[in-house]
């Protein structure tokens, strides 16, 4: 099934979305995106559905090929202080706040968002299997969180990052009980170490 291009007519949208909800350490990231009247890539689809490779691929031409786009994130420690929704909310706030370009309407995955800057916005479930500016700004948000997390295993090598991106693989909860959380984790998450 082809994504939609537009949700409204006559508006200039915004598509935002999160990734990192459910991981046990790393930020959470937000991206949105403006697309271009013509933006025209088949393979734009739910970050979840699209290996790392194809994702990778599509990342330069999203970039390229949209109006405008923004990537923010949010630290574990925010994450610990406001909460996992509050954070993920604020992280796409964040996002909005980058773009050069004044979205006319948010258009946003999931069922829960705050009011932002007296623009209107439309929560979307699964909106990023549904809408073309939501899964441009899940495959963005995804890559940088990705790339981060890689860079991240480097230091912390034992969590096997680089392949389970914080998410509470049997490896991860492993590591967890033998070496404990490290700055990275979010407290606030239910981390079995003891």
């Amino acid at each position: 099934m082809d994504l939609l291009k537009k949700w409204s007519v006559f508006y200039v949208e915004a598509g935002c979305d999160e990734v990192g909800r459910g991981c046990l350490c790393g930020p959470v990231v937000a991206a949105a995106v403006i697309l271009d009247e013509n933006f025209n890539q088949n393979l734009v689809n739910d970050s979840k559905k699209l290996n790392f490779k194809t994702r990778l691929s599509l990342d330069q031409y999203i970039k390229d090929h949209v109006k405008d786009y923004a990537i923010a994130e949010l630290s574990p420690d925010f994450i610990d202080r406001h909460n996992i929704l509050n954070a993920s909310i604020h992280a796409m706030h964040n996002a909005l706040d980058k773009l050069t370009i004044r979205p006319e309407l948010i258009l946003v995955d999931g069922n829960k968002f705050h009011p932002y800057n007296y623009i209107p916005h439309e929560c979307i479930v699964k909106g990023d299997s549904k809408l073309l500016s939501i899964a441009a700004a899940s495959i963005l948000a995804k890559n940088y969180r990705d790339r981060l997390m890689i860079e991240l295993h480097d230091e912390h090598p034992e969590y096997g990052w680089d392949t389970n991106f914080g998410y509470a693989t049997k490896k991860h909860q492993q590591a967890l009980i033998e070496f404990g959380p490290t700055k990275y984790h979010r407290q606030s998450f239910r981390l079995k170490y003891d």
